[in-house]
């Protein structure tokens, strides 16, 4: 049976549970805005961390799932939402970079610079290039050196056309003096499916969907794009690493408010987006089911970051001449 002390412990912690609940109801609720199916990377982040922040806020937060153009169905919700610190987009770089740079403003129907107002950056993930066995490749420079002999396999794949592994696939072969060729597939599943069984040589994607095939040794991660090695992938070096100069950067997921959203708040969500993204078990959630970097960064550094991304794609995106499907 419950002694006295235990019964007054449950109590508190009863009641504690039900004091916060009703301050939750009494505020209005948050809204976060995913622009991609349930059960995505995108999605998996916005609700853990609403979880998380909803405690903190003490507000009650929901994850509304408007999937659709690329993610552009969420981005064009968030700019007809009102500016009251209560509707928020939960994106991939692809939404403010890609987007932007691929599409005329009457198809985006928002500016993302003018329209939205960056909150902060939640995780980053690495892009890498892998190999299937038959190429017999363990290094970058191996893969340049097969490459080069293989003209009719200078190919690899990615998960959809006009996309961030699309163009680091492109940009990497300007780097090693290679035209690599693109073959797009609907989502990094029958990528792999194809990478695995040898019908595309190589892929760029995401470091977290090729990981436990890398680990297994069916496929070879050969080198991972941006400046700094990954911990999902210790043991793979960078191409900088390698004497290949590329350095694209890692893809990363973030967090936007409409325009003229009242600061206080912002700062408000921007501080449980922090501390949540601090907690253990978060960290933990995201690295080893998720694979992702927790990798908080606040409004000013995310609102550079994205500037320097079209700057830096918009050239790139251009000389290519990619055209994509309206």
């Amino acid at each position: 049976m419950m002694n006295r002390k235990t019964f007054t412990a449950v109590m508190a912690a009863t009641l504690l549970g039900l004091g916060l609940h009703a301050q939750a109801q009494d505020k209005p609720v948050i809204k976060f805005l995913v622009g991609f199916p349930p059960g995505g990377s995108t999605d998996t982040v916005a609700r853990l961390l609403a979880d998380k922040m909803s405690v903190v806020l003490k507000q009650t937060i929901i994850v509304e799932n408007k999937a659709g153009a690329g993610g552009r169905l969420a981005a064009q919700t968030l700019k007809t939402s009102a500016a009251d610190g209560l509707t928020y987009m939960i994106a991939p770089n692809a939404t403010p970079v890609f987007q932007t740079l691929l599409y005329p403003p009457d198809v985006l129907k928002y500016d993302m610079l003018k329209d939205f107002t960056p909150v902060g950056v939640m995780v980053s993930y690495p892009l890498a290039l892998a190999v299937g066995q038959q190429t017999g490749v363990k290094t970058a420079k191996e893969y340049v050196t097969w490459v080069k002999a293989n003209a009719k396999d200078s190919s690899f794949g990615s998960a959809g056309a006009g996309g961030h592994t699309h163009f680091s696939g492109i940009q990497l072969g300007k780097a090693i003096g290679v035209d690599l060729q693109v073959i797009p597939y609907r989502g990094n599943g029958p990528m792999v499916t194809d990478l695995l069984g040898g019908q595309v040589p190589a892929g760029v994607m995401t470091a977290g969907d090729i990981l436990p095939h890398h680990k297994s040794g069916r496929v070879r991660v050969v080198g991972v794009f941006g400046a700094q090695r990954s911990p999902l992938l210790p043991d793979v070096p960078t191409f900088k690493e390698q004497g290949i100069n590329i350095d694209t950067g890692d893809a990363w997921t973030g967090m936007w408010a409409p325009a003229n959203a009242p600061r206080d708040k912002l700062a408000q969500v921007q501080n449980a987006l922090k501390y949540a993204l601090a907690l253990p078990e978060v960290r933990d959630n995201l690295i080893s089911k998720a694979t992702l970097n927790p990798d908080f960064r606040p409004a000013e550094e995310m609102d550079r970051l994205q500037r320097k991304e079209l700057a830096y794609w918009g050239p790139v995106i251009k000389a290519t001449g990619f055209t994509p499907e309206q």
